[in-house]
C-alpha cells in the first residue's frame, strides 16, 4: 500500500505515467509463477533479471503486427476499412498503435514505414505527403511516449524513406526509433542521407539485413532496441543472465566454463519457460486478443529471448585486468575467453528444448541485452566498456565477432564529433567494413545532438536536464536515460574523429 501511495503521491510523474505504475504495482502484488529455490535465489542476487516484466505475465513482451496485412485488410474489431490514401492511412495506423500492446504498454514495432505509406505517397504531391508524414511522427512522438517505439525502413531506396529522413532530421524528435535495413542492394546516395540523419538525431541505425534475413528469414523486423523478431509475431519474454555478477560465484575460469555457467543457463531458460507457460496457458492473451483473431499476429510466429550482460566485466574477472593490456578489448587471451564462454552458453541454450518456440526450432534467441538504468560497473552485451575504448577500427574487429551469436540483436555506438557531418562518405565506408567482418548492428551520433542513443534506445539529453531539475517530462524512458547516465556513464563515450 505504501507503494501505491508513493505512486499516488509523485508530483514528477506524468498522469499517464502513474497509471503505468499503478498496473505494474498490481501485477507485482501476486505470486503466480513456479520457481524453485535456486532459481530465486539467482533473482535475488541479480544474477537472473526479468527486466521488470511482472510476476503475472499476461501479454508478450514485444508484439510485431503484421501491418501489411492491416492495411491491405484493415480492421473489423477496430471497425477501419482498408486506407485509400495517406491521411487514413496515417490515421489508421495510429489507431492500431494504441491498440497494440507490449511489455511498456506501447507498440515496440511500427512498421517498415517506408513500405507502408509508399502507395499513398508516390502519386500525390510531394508537399502533402511531407506534411501528412511529419504530422504523423510528431503524433506518435508525443502520444507514444516511450523510445522502445521502433519502425523501419530500407533496404529499397523510396520516396517515403528520404520524406521520413528528412522530417525527423527537421523535428528532432527522439520518438520513435529508426532502423536502416542495409544490404548491397541499397544505394549509397540513400545510405548518406540516412547517415546524415543519424548525426543529427541518432537515427536511423543501420541493420545488417544479409546476416539478419539469413537467421530469420525475410519476413523479420528490428523492434524496441535492436531486436531482431519474426513479423506476425514476436517474443513472448526477455530474461538476462548477468555474467559481471555470475563469474564472482565461481572458484576459477574453469570451474565457471565447465559447471557455473551450463547450470545458470539451465536454471533461467527453465524460468523463462515458465513464464511463457502462464501467458500462453493460463493468461488467454492468445485466447482473447484481436490482434489474433484478424491474423496480425500468431502463437506459432513467438519465440523467447535469452538475455546477457556483462561479458567484459566476466573476463576481466578471470584475467590480471589491472593492466589495460590484459583487459577485453584489448587483449587475444581475454577475447578467447569471451568466445569460449559465448560458445558454452550458444550450446547450451540451444540444449533447451520449449514446444512454444515453433519459429526458432523449439529454442530460445540469444540476445545481447542493453543494460537497465541502475546497473554499476556492468557493460551491456558483448561491449567493450566505456572509458576503455581503443582505437575505432580495433574496437569494431572486437566487438564484431561476437555478433554472430545474437541472431535476436546485438548493436554497438559510435559517436562521431561534428566535423563528420561535413564527410558522411567516410562514415558509409565504416559502415561498410563493420557489416564486411560480421557487424549486426551499427549506431552513429555527433557528439553535439540533443538526441543521443543511450544503449538501444533514444533520448534528449535536455530532457535529462529537465528530469535532473526535477521537472516533469512527457516521455517515461527519459528516466531511464537518466540512470544510464550515472551508471553506465553514456555520455562518456569516447568520440570518433
Amino acid at each position: 500500500m505504501n507503494e501505491v501511495l508513493n505512486i499516488i503521491e509523485d508530483q514528477i510523474s506524468t498522469y499517464h505515467q502513474k497509471v503505468i505504475n499503478l498496473a505494474r504495482a498490481a501485477e507485482n502484488s501476486i505470486s503466480v509463477l513456479n520457481i524453485d529455490n535456486k532459481t530465486q535465489q539467482l533473482r535475488d542476487d541479480k544474477i537472473i533479471c526479468d527486466l521488470f516484466e511482472g510476476n503475472a505475465p499476461y501479454r508478450p513482451r514485444y508484439i510485431l503486427p503484421d501491418y501489411e496485412k492491416f492495411m491491405k485488410h484493415g480492421s473489423k474489431f477496430l471497425d477501419l476499412k482498408a486506407p485509400e490514401d495517406i491521411w487514413e492511412a496515417t490515421n489508421s495506423l495510429l489507431i492500431l498503435y494504441k491498440n497494440t500492446p507490449s511489455i511498456t504498454s506501447f507498440p515496440v514495432y511500427l512498421g517498415s514505414l517506408d513500405e507502408l505509406l509508399e502507395p499513398f505517397v508516390k502519386d500525390i504531391d510531394e508537399s502533402e505527403a511531407y506534411k501528412a508524414i511529419k504530422l504523423f511522427l510528431t503524433h506518435i512522438d508525443r502520444t507514444l511516449t516511450d523510445s522502445f517505439c521502433h519502425a523501419n525502413i530500407g533496404p529499397k531506396d523510396t520516396i517515403t524513406g528520404r520524406l521520413i529522413l528528412k522530417a525527423e532530421k527537421e523535428l528532432q524528435n527522439s520518438i520513435p526509433n529508426f532502423t536502416l535495413k542495409y544490404n548491397k542492394n541499397t544505394s549509397d546516395d540513400f545510405t548518406i542521407e540516412a547517415i546524415k540523419t543519424s548525426l543529427e538525431v541518432a537515427k536511423p541505425s543501420f541493420a545488417n539485413d544479409d546476416m539478419f534475413s539469413s537467421e530469420l528469414g525475410n519476413n523479420y523486423a528490428i523492434a524496441s532496441c535492436y531486436n531482431g523478431l519474426p513479423i506476425g509475431g514476436g517474443s513472448y519474454t526477455l530474461v538476462r543472465l548477468n555474467l559481471a555478477g555470475l563469474a564472482k560465484k565461481a572458484d576459477d575460469f574453469e570451474d565457471f566454463i565447465s559447471f557455473v555457467l551450463p547450470e545458470t543457463v539451465k536454471l533461467q531458460a527453465s524460468y523463462i519457460n515458465e513464464r511463457i507457460r502462464f501467458l500462453v496457458d493460463e493468461s488467454g492473451f492468445f485466447q482473447s486478443s484481436f490482434l489474433v483473431r484478424e491474423g496480425l499476429i500468431s502463437q506459432d510466429r513467438f519465440t523467447a529471448m535469452f538475455g546477457m550482460v556483462g561479458l567484459a566485466e566476466c573476463v576481466n574477472h578471470f584475467v590480471d585486468s589491472s593492466s589495460q593490456q590484459n583487459r577485453f578489448g584489448y587483449s587475444k587471451n581475454a577475447e578467447n575467453l569471451g568466445l569460449k564462454i559465448m560458445d558454452v552458453m550458444q550450446k547450451e541454450v540451444n540444449k533447451f528444448d520449449s514446444k512454444y518456440c515453433q519459429v526458432t526450432n523449439n529454442n530460445f534467441v540469444l540476445h545481447a541485452q542493453v543494460g537497465i538504468s541502475d546497473d554499476h560497473g556492468i557493460t551491456p552485451g558483448c561491449r567493450i566498456p566505456i572509458g576503455d575504448e581503443p582505437d575505432l577500427h580495433k574496437q569494431m574487429i572486437t566487438e564484431a565477432k561476437f555478433h554472430k551469436y545474437f541472431p535476436s540483436g546485438i548493436g554497438n555506438i559510435y559517436p562521431f564529433e561534428p566535423t563528420a557531418k561535413k564527410n558522411p562518405e567516410a562514415i558509409l565506408d565504416v559502415l561498410k567494413g563493420a557489416f564486411k567482418i560480421g557487424m549486426r548492428y551499427f549506431s552513429v551520433h555527433s557528439s553535439d545532438a540533443d538526441v543521443i542513443r543511450i544503449s538501444g534506445y533514444l533520448v534528449k539529453k535536455s530532457e535529462i536536464e529537465k528530469l535532473n531539475k526535477g521537472k516533469q517530462v512527457l516521455r517515461d524512458t527519459v528516466a531511464l536515460g537518466q540512470g544510464a547516465v550515472d551508471c553506465l556513464n553514456v555520455l562518456e563515450r569516447k568520440v570518433r574523429k
